[in-house]
């Protein structure tokens, strides 16, 4: 009898290891056969997910500023914060812009960068025009302004937080003509709003919350207001424009003033037989294109600045207060009350004829005055007048300054330790008020307008306007139009 022959264990250990590899790897396969999707969007072979620029073709995958987003679907290809259809240099990082020479390249990424102006004030001349340390940078006549034939007044400026464009709002006696002093070589008049009535030589403008107000002298004108922020859409330019809204509360008026902190409009120079014979009108302003009739204050002003007051006088701290130049005194007037303003006190100083306009040093302890007539009445040269407002219930004379020639001063204002000052027939004059609390003035530049004389007279520089933040200074002058300069070598 044949013996059964006994299989190895160890083989078929083997043998039943194999056989269950083989499953469990068929096993696995099977459950692996669900499909793989790969989403290309753009079809440049880049999965979405691994794209940088998943919509648009890009299959290098360029990513300039290495910030994860791929340079052909890339907005601010440096990364700056600036688009780059806005951007002076698009791939250079240079958030502020900065473009010395107006060239419109930004200069990090300028190879030619050359300050230009249009006539350098060298040797005390910039071309035709007399100057001390001021660079003339453009010039638009009254015919450039669309007001040829007509004369030039008063001034003011805006700057569009949006897109940091500087304009120059110049009055006429047709109107207000809006010019865009962005690139200062090359200013442009982007329109003109009409006057509300008829024409008229005096007119003045003031701004808040990006809306131009009008007044003038112009039988019942009334107050025009202006959004300033059409002026960034026009395509054909000069554009004839009408207001947004227009005013007709008073009629008349020689000037207005804004006190930008709290949103109302004062309203001065309006007719002497109205409700405050020509004192001071209140109107909130605080949604630009309704205004609201507030009531005023007796007794005629010819100019005024109002302040949220800040300054040594603690009685006062926060407080509205108004500074009025009625003509024959300066009167201080608390206006926090709209409908019961209180008088604080008034003041008067030597050899008054006509007290014509006044602003505050940036501290609030002066108030810097000019009287419009007394060079023709007492023969000096041109004078300024210097009250000291430590105390504003007592205001007393601090000192008076004496200009270099006898011309006229009009209006002037003071931006940080300088005082610039519309004089006429002797063009703009910038005084140092550094040390004013030591009854020192000093001039430090100038850049006359009227080339042809410093006498006495009502001709020449107008209005001076020196808040823009990039340094121009913008000049209207009676006869010549406007003028954009700027502090040499800056």
């Amino acid at each position: 009898m044949k013996k059964k022959r006994k299989t190895p264990k160890l083989f078929l250990i083997i043998i039943c290891g194999l056989l269950m590899t083989v499953y469990q790897s068929c096993s696995d396969e099977d459950t692996s056969l669900a499909p793989i999707v790969v989403i290309d969007t753009d079809i440049d072979g880049i999965a979405d997910d691994l794209d940088n620029c998943p919509l648009t073709p890009n299959s290098d995958q360029v990513d300039f500023d290495q910030d994860g987003i791929g340079d052909v679907c890339d907005d601010d290809l440096d990364n700056d914060g600036v688009l780059n259809a806005d951007d002076n240099c698009p791939l250079i990082a240079n958030a502020n812009q900065e473009d010395a020479d107006y060239d419109g390249v930004g200069d990090v990424c300028d190879d030619d960068l050359s300050t230009g102006v249009l006539s350098p004030c060298e040797n005390g001349m910039a071309g035709i025009y007399p100057c001390n340390d001021y660079d003339l940078m453009a010039h638009m006549s009254l015919t450039d302004l669309g007001a040829a034939g007509l004369s030039g007044n008063d001034s003011w400026g805006w700057t569009d937080a949006t897109s940091g464009k500087e304009f120059a709002l110049v009055g006429v006696t047709s109107g207000v003509a809006f010019v865009d002093i962005s690139n200062p070589l090359a200013p442009i008049l982007v329109g003109k709003l009409p006057t509300a009535t008829n024409n008229s030589s005096w007119r003045d403008i003031k701004v808040y919350n990006d809306h131009a107000f009008i007044v003038s002298e112009a039988s019942n004108h009334g107050m025009q207001v202006f959004d300033l922020r059409r002026l960034r859409n026009v395509t054909n330019v000069p554009e004839t424009f009408t207001p947004d809204a227009h005013f007709t509360g008073f009629g008349s008026a020689h000037n207005i003033v804004i006190n930008e902190t709290t949103g109302y409009a004062y309203i001065v120079g309006t007719s002497r037989t109205g409700t405050y014979a020509g004192g001071p009108l209140f109107i909130n302003i605080q949604n630009p294109t309704s205004p609201v009739d507030e009531g005023g204050f007796g007794g005629y002003a010819h100019d005024a600045q109002v302040i949220t007051y800040n300054g040594p006088d603690s009685d006062y701290t926060g407080k509205e207060i108004l500074v009025g130049s009625n003509e024959d005194e300066v009167v201080i007037v608390d206006v926090t009350n709209k409908s019961n303003p209180v008088q604080i006190a008034t003041i008067t100083y030597s050899n008054i004829k006509y007290t014509h306009q006044g602003w505050f040093t940036e501290d609030h302890k002066y108030f810097i005055v000019g009287d419009e007539l007394d060079e023709i009445n007492f023969g000096n040269n041109t004078r300024t007048i210097v009250l000291d407002f430590t105390d504003l219930d007592n205001p007393a004379q601090h000192m008076q300054y004496s200009g270099p020639s006898p011309a006229i001063d009009h209006n002037g204002y003071v931006n940080g330790d300088l005082y610039y000052l519309a004089n006429y027939k002797a063009g703009v004059r910038i005084i140092d008020i550094t040390n004013i609390g030591d009854s020192t003035m000093s001039e430090i530049g100038y850049f006359d307008t009227y080339p042809s004389s410093d006498t006495v007279g009502f001709s020449g520089a107008w209005n001076v306007y020196p808040y823009f933040p990039s340094g121009n200074i913008i000049i209207s002058d009676m006869q010549s139009g406007l003028f954009i300069v700027r502090k040499s070598g800056t």
